[in-house]
């Protein structure tokens, strides 16, 4: 019955996002660990936006994660379909790029320096924003397939 209900073609989109929703909490984890991991590690520097430095280090290492298991578990490839894979990593950098290097960072700030909202917390608030965003691109443009 549970199969039946996964392969079910009105629900795929549905199901596709849940599966992208389970890769991002795991990406949202270990970019979360990630990120603290360099605050503690930059905590020695006189710079008071060493959380932009943190973000884009742990995002860019999260990028790698979620490319594998979008591409493996969430956006497969149809039968009959092409992807190229470096072409969709390098789109998917694009992606996440924008949401999590300009988008998250931009709003990092407004949060952080403009309503004094904690820097730990400020990364879990951009979700609301930031996923959204990610599948459809990720959906849309990144993993896109081409007929052979």
């Amino acid at each position: 019955m549970f199969k039946k209900i996964w392969e079910n073609e009105k629900l795929k989109p549905f199901l596709q996002f849940i599966k992208f929703g389970l890769v991002g909490v795991s990406n949202t984890l270990l970019s979360y660990l990630l990120y603290i991991g360099f605050l503690r590690l930059l905590r020695g520097l006189a710079w008071k936006q060493d959380y932009i430095l943190a973000n884009v280090s742990a995002f860019t290492i999260s990028i790698f994660w979620s490319f594998y298991w979008n591409n493996k578990y969430v956006f497969k490839k149809a039968e009959g379909s092409r992807r190229n894979l470096w072409k969709a990593l390098g789109k998917c950098f694009l992606s996440y790029g924008f949401t999590g290097y300009i988008l998250e960072n931009v709003l990092s700030f407004l949060w952080i320096e403009q309503l004094g909202i904690s820097k730990y917390a400020a990364p879990l608030l951009n979700l609301v924003f930031t996923v959204p965003a990610n599948f459809f691109l990720n959906k849309l443009w990144a993993f896109r397939e081409t007929k052979k």
